[in-house]
């Protein structure tokens, strides 16, 4: 355990002030709290940034631990939480928890066995906590890490504290707000450079080298993470890369799960598994037409990448209208989805126009001469337009939709 607490204050010395949007939505008091995210969006350095708010530098009151480590391949979880209880601990911060095996179970043990100690675990977006072994839905307070927001990019890179707006702000004020924001900062630069390198905090370390480390994400994500959690099998992974390229060369991408499989070489129920699998891991997002209700477990109607940085990441073509509608799609559902969702339908294709979010409000996307025939006559319709700074009337700039988290 002295070891463990060394390398915390090592850990802890060096950790970033800069917090994510979801640090201050957390109620740290919580006796067992899951925090779920994509590798690479700062899930790590939340638990350390409480850590040092909470006990300082040093304290020996609250140990941070990733079960990742060799350690932990010879070792019990509960037994070593029963140390650091007897120890005097009162937080327990388990990093890594998917790598643990039957994870659940070590850790309704402990919530139930030691009601003076809290536990914080963090784990890949991959898991499904009512899958788990042992039933944590009465114990652990699920929340989930997204990538940045255009607005956390900016605060990160400007050094800014501008607030998220709701999305009703931005429908009924969108001019006034990009006024201001636009009087303070170099807007589109600082977007298109955002759609690059700024959806993963490791950006703050390098840039230069950025997109590398993102492809070495992807590779782990699919490498380590997906045949951990969903055993898949060692042999399926260069297909589920190449799932990944034909779908990233081609967004946004309306699926024909004949030829796609038969390209893959994968069949068309696991096809189907693999593309749920791949949204649960935040590389793709699935969008389905409005109305398809229980239809979610088959064939989405269109498939783009999570983010634009992946796009940038795998392909080297960059389709522009690709890019403005993941850009749209990814900033709205995060915005929506503090908490694991029981089905992911904010957002969905309409009859008319682009996207229907909630069942209310109508968007067609496209550049900054894009013209309101398609949402003609639609009730709560609005162009979201690229290339433009401010709007007008139903005419919003797309880069605003990046502040709403």
């Amino acid at each position: 355990m002295e070891s463990f607490f060394r390398e915390q204050y090592r850990l802890v010395a060096s950790v970033s002030a800069v917090k994510r949007y979801l640090y201050s939505s957390i109620d740290w008091s919580e006796r067992c709290i899951g925090i779920l995210g994509a590798r690479g969006t700062g899930k790590t350095t939340l638990m350390l940034q409480h850590v040092r708010e909470r006990y300082g530098d040093t304290s020996d009151r609250a140990l941070y631990i990733s079960v990742d480590s060799p350690y932990f391949q010879a070792h019990n979880l509960f037994e070593f939480a029963r140390d650091f209880h007897q120890f005097g601990g009162e937080l327990l911060l388990i990093d890594e928890i998917h790598k643990y095996p039957d994870w659940s179970l070590d850790i309704k043990a402990i919530y139930d066995s030691f009601p003076k100690l809290n536990v914080v675990f963090s784990g890949s977006s991959l898991l499904q906590i009512s899958k788990q072994k042992a039933d944590l839905s009465r114990r652990a307070i699920i929340f989930n890490l997204h990538g940045l927001s255009f607005r956390e990019y900016v605060n990160f890179t400007q050094e800014k504290e501008f607030a998220a707006f709701s999305l009703e702000d931005i429908l009924a004020h969108h001019r006034q707000i990009a006024e201001t924001l636009c009087g303070e900062i170099t807007v589109r630069r600082l977007f298109r450079d955002y759609q690059q390198i700024g959806y993963y905090p490791f950006f703050l370390e390098s840039q230069g080298t950025y997109l590398f480390r993102l492809r070495e994400v992807i590779n782990h994500i699919l490498e380590v993470d997906l045949p951990l959690v969903h055993r898949i099998e060692a042999r399926q992974l260069s297909k589920l890369k190449k799932l990944l390229y034909l779908l990233a060369t081609s967004v946004p991408f309306t699926p024909n799960i004949s030829k796609l499989a038969e390209a893959t070489e994968i069949s068309r129920p696991r096809l189907y598994e693999y593309l749920e699998s791949l949204q649960d891991a935040r590389l793709l997002n699935l969008v389905r037409s409005q109305g398809r209700g229980y239809e979610v477990l088959t064939k989405p109607d269109k498939i783009y990448l999570e983010n634009s940085n992946l796009m940038y990441a795998i392909s080297e073509n960059v389709n522009i209208g690709a890019l403005r509608e993941l850009f749209f799609v990814n900033q709205l559902r995060n915005a929506s989805a503090l908490h694991p969702g029981l089905v992911e339908n904010t957002i969905e294709l309409s009859a008319k126009g682009d996207f229907i979010f909630k069942s209310q409000y109508t968007f067609e996307i496209g550049g900054k001469g894009k013209g309101f025939r398609q949402i003609s006559g639609v009730e709560n319709s609005f162009i979201v337009a690229d290339d433009i700074e401010t709007g007008f009337q139903n005419k919003i700039p797309l880069w605003l939709f990046g502040f709403l988290y």
